[in-house]
C-alpha cells in the first residue's frame, strides 16, 4: 500500500498561493493501497433534480457498472540499510565499497477506480492513482480478467490520466456528460472499488460547484462536492447524473467530516483529453507567481482603498513574471484590461491565455500604480 496514498491528512491553504481556499482537510480518494474516437455528446438540458424513480438507480447502476473498472497499481523502489560505518569515507578510502550492501528492490502496491470511455479500451483514471507505478493491471468484471494497461498520457495539475488496455472485442462504456448543467441539489452516484470493496454503489446529491481545495502539493480549483459516499479507493471512479452519464471523477474527500467528496467536472476532462492522449500530457499557460489574497491587513498596509486585486507573495526565478519586472508585494489589479478582484481571478484569466501571447499587467508598488508586458510561458505539468 503506497504510503503517500494512506489517508494522509493535509491542511488546505486559506488565502494564499495560487488561490484563496475554504480550509478543510483533505486526502485523496484514490489508491487504497491509433487514437480514440470519442464523440462527447451535445450539452442536454438540465439533470432532472427531482426524486428519482423506483428502479432509476438500479438501472443506471446495472447499465453502468460494467465500465468501471478496477486499476491496480505496482511500484518498484529500491532501497539500500545505511551504516553509518561503511558510509565512513575513511574506511572506503582503504576498502572502496566491496563491504557496502547493495540495493533491494521493494514493491508496493496501490488500488483505484477508472471507467472505460472508448471500446476499444481506453480509461480515464486520476493521475495520483498510478503516478509513480512500475505496472498497472485493469480488471473488467464482463472478462473476469485483468489486463496489462499502458499509461497514454497524465497530467499532474488536473489530475487526469488516459490508460490504453487491448481487450478481446468491444467493451462496455460510460458517456461523458454535461457538468456545467448539473445543478447544486441534484442527484449524484458513485460507482467505485472503496476499500477493495469491487463495483460499490453510493447515491447523495450535489452540495457544491466550483469548490477550490488543495491536496498534498495539487490546487484543485474547480470541483463538484457531494454527499454520495466516497472512501479511498473510489479515486477514479464515476460521478454519474440521473441520466446515467458522466457529471465528475471521484477523486477526493474530507478527512475530519462525514458527506464531503470532491469530483473532477467531466467537461474539464473534454477540454484536455484530446491533448493528453495525442501529446501524453497537458500544456499549461504559466505567469510563475505565488499569490495571496488582499486582506484588510494588507489593504491597509499598501494604503488601498479596499480589499481587491492579487497580491505578489512571491514570483519563480527566471519565469514569466519575473522576466518581466514583477515583484514580491505588488498588487497586481488589471491583467490585460480585466480587473482583478482576487487570486482565482488572475489565475482564470492566466489559463485563459494562449501561450506565447504578450500581456499587460498593471500593479501597485509603493503606492504607484505601474504597469509592464508580460509574456506569458507553457508550464508542462509532466
Amino acid at each position: 500500500m503506497k504510503e503517500f496514498f494512506a489517508h494522509p491528512r493535509v491542511k488546505v491553504l486559506g488565502a494564499f498561493l495560487i488561490a484563496a481556499l475554504v480550509v478543510v482537510t483533505v486526502f485523496f480518494a484514490g489508491s487504497w493501497y491509433g487514437f480514440p474516437q470519442v464523440t462527447w455528446p451535445e450539452k442536454a438540458g438540465q439533470a432532472s433534480a427531482g426524486t428519482p424513480g423506483t428502479d432509476t438507480i438500479p438501472d443506471i447502476a446495472a447499465n453502468t457498472s460494467p465500465a468501471v473498472v478496477r486499476v491496480d497499481t505496482t511500484t518498484v523502489q529500491s532501497s539500500s540499510r545505511s551504516d553509518p560505518f561503511l558510509n565512513d569515507p575513511f574506511f572506503r578510502q582503504f576498502f572502496g565499497d566491496q563491504f557496502r550492501t547493495p540495493s533491494q528492490p521493494q514493491e508496493s502496491h496501490g488500488m483505484g477506480s477508472g471507467f472505460i470511455i472508448s471500446t476499444d479500451g481506453y480509461i480515464l483514471t486520476n493521475e495520483h492513482v498510478i503516478s509513480g507505478a512500475s505496472s498497472i493491471e485493469v480488471t473488467v468484471s464482463t472478462r473476469e480478467k485483468s489486463y496489462p494497461a499502458k499509461l497514454v498520457g497524465s497530467d499532474h495539475d488536473l489530475d487526469l490520466a488516459v490508460l490504453k488496455i487491448e481487450p478481446d472485442g468491444n467493451l462496455p462504456t460510460i458517456a461523458l456528460g454535461d457538468s456545467d448543467s448539473i445543478r447544486v441539489g441534484d442527484w449524484a452516484i458513485a460507482i467505485g472499488n472503496p476499500y477493495g470493496l469491487d463495483h460499490t454503489v453510493t447515491v447523495g446529491v450535489i452540495s457544491a460547484k466550483g469548490r477550490p481545495i488543495t491536496v498534498e502539493d495539487r490546487q484543485y480549483r474547480n470541483l463538484l462536492q457531494t454527499d454520495a459516499s466516497i472512501n479511498p479507493g473510489n479515486s477514479g471512479g464515476p460521478l454519474l447524473n440521473i441520466n446515467g452519464e458522466v457529471i465528475g471523477i471521484n477523486t477526493a474527500i474530507n478527512a475530519e467530516a462525514q458527506g464531503i467528496g470532491f469530483a473532477i467536472p467531466s467537461n474539464t476532462v473534454k477540454d484536455v483529453y484530446d491533448e493528453l492522449v495525442s501529446k501524453g500530457g497537458v500544456t499549461h499557460p504559466w505567469l510563475g507567481v505565488y499569490l495571496q489574497s488582499v486582506t484588510k491587513d494588507i489593504a491597509q498596509y499598501y494604503g488601498l482603498g479596499e480589499q481587491t486585486g492579487a497580491v505578489v507573495a512571491s514570483t519563480v526565478s527566471g519565469g514569466p513574471a519575473s522576466k518581466a519586472g514583477l515583484q514580491r508585494g505588488d498588487v497586481i489589479t488589471q491583467y490585460n484590461g480585466v480587473d482583478i478582484t482576487n487570486p482565482n481571478s488572475l489565475t482564470d484569466q492566466v489559463t485563459a491565455t494562449p501561450v506565447g501571447s504578450q500581456v499587460e499587467i498593471r500593479f501597485i508598488r509603493d503606492g504607484q500604480t505601474q504597469s509592464v508586458v508580460v509574456t506569458i510561458e507553457a508550464k508542462s505539468s509532466n
